[in-house]
């Protein structure tokens, strides 16, 4: 063990929980988040990564999780925060039966230093949060306290915490996600866009070859954010939940593909195979075209819409799709190929492409003429 016995003179101490892991006492006790910024206060900015255990504090991390508290402040969840104390220490337990050994006071010099181990950017948000609405600081946040046993301990438990840390698929997240209004819309449209149903893999942000799902879940909220031209967190209204529903149900109707793999006429791992369609740049692509066909032809757009029914999807057509969605006879989902490939299809609507597309259009085809 590293801790030592603490003199009673000048201490702060915690209502707490003792545990064991690896043979080693460890603590948790429930904090108020106004007590967070004075417990945590050392920088690492300026010191060495080496004499660090923890990464560098990334601003552009905080404000996101700031604006999740204080928007949320009636439905909000953190994690524990994990952190070290570089001092003496006292547990006093409350008795001497198996559950009162186990529930104390820990007593902490009053000069003892608190070290985070893991959730550096919510103790960081929280603070600012806090500046914003101070009625916030009488909620409770879960710290687990370790006895800091120096430097290499400290960055040990560092590197362990995040050793197995996963970040969930987009799919996932979104799957999960009942707070935003975009996610909430997506997994409306899985349910009720005929081709969508039953042929959407939700928990994945990529499709395995075997797979009988044709789209992802990320896939589809992403195609319509860019239809609705919503911004992250944005709300949308019944009408707009109504135009996407109506909009991906019109695409569905003139993809006969993705019809007949609906009723398994096709294997979906051989309409990726062969058919641009079958991937999310095609989504994308046609999101992108949708949005500009709707605005120009608000009443009318349903039926020019069919005519995509003409596109030759086949990947093997390399003179239509090799630079635009292809590159080396592979899918590229990068920006400007999502930009070309909805410019085709615009061009196959009858829609003028804007000055950007017109650049990004000019600079493919002076490409493919130099090849």
């Amino acid at each position: 063990m590293c801790a030592k016995k603490i003199s009673r003179d000048y201490t702060i101490s915690f209502p707490a929980i003792r545990g064991v892991q690896a043979g080693k006492e460890y603590y948790v006790t429930m904090c108020p988040l106004k007590l967070l910024p004075t417990m945590f206060q050392s920088t690492i900015s300026d010191i060495p990564p080496e004499l660090r255990a923890q990464r560098e504090l990334n601003k552009g991390r905080v404000t996101p999780i700031t604006n999740y508290l204080l928007n949320n402040s009636d439905d909000y969840i953190f994690s524990s925060i994990a952190a070290s104390i570089d001092s003496e220490i006292e547990f006093e337990p409350y008795g001497t039966d198996i559950v009162g050994r186990k529930m104390g006071t820990l007593s902490v010099s009053m000069d003892a230093r608190f070290v985070i181990n893991d959730g550096q950017h919510r103790v960081a948000a929280i603070t600012e949060a806090l500046k914003a609405d101070a009625t916030l600081g009488n909620e409770t946040i879960s710290v687990v306290l370790y006895i800091d046993c120096g430097l290499n301990n400290s960055q040990q438990m560092f590197a362990d915490l995040n050793r197995y840390a996963v970040r969930p698929t987009k799919s996932l997240s979104i799957l999960y996600d009942h707070r935003d209004p975009l996610a909430r819309l997506a997994n409306d449209l899985v349910q009720k866009v005929s081709v969508f149903t039953g042929m959407t893999e939700k928990a994945k942000s990529s499709i395995s070859n075997r797979s009988r799902k044709l789209f992802t879940l990320s896939g589809i909220y992403q195609a319509t954010k860019t239809f609705l031209q919503k911004k992250d967190g944005a709300d949308v209204t019944k009408e707009e939940c109504k135009l996407a529903l109506e909009f991906w149900e019109t695409v569905a109707d003139n993809m006969q593909d993705w019809k007949a793999a609906v009723k398994k006429q096709v294997a979906t791992s051989e309409l990726r195979s062969d058919y641009i369609h079958a991937h999310g740049i095609a989504l994308q692509a046609l999101a992108i075209a949708g949005n500009s066909l709707i605005k120009a032809e608000p009443k009318t757009w349903k039926k020019t819409l069919r005519k995509i029914k003409g596109i030759d999807w086949a990947r093997e057509n390399a003179s239509l799709w090799e630079g635009r969605a292809l590159i080396g006879g592979g899918v590229n989902r990068s920006q400007k190929n999502i930009i070309l490939t909805a410019n085709l299809i615009k061009q196959t609507l009858g829609l003028p492409l804007s000055p950007n597309e017109e650049i990004i259009e000019r600079n493919y085809l002076k490409g493919q003429h130099e090849n």
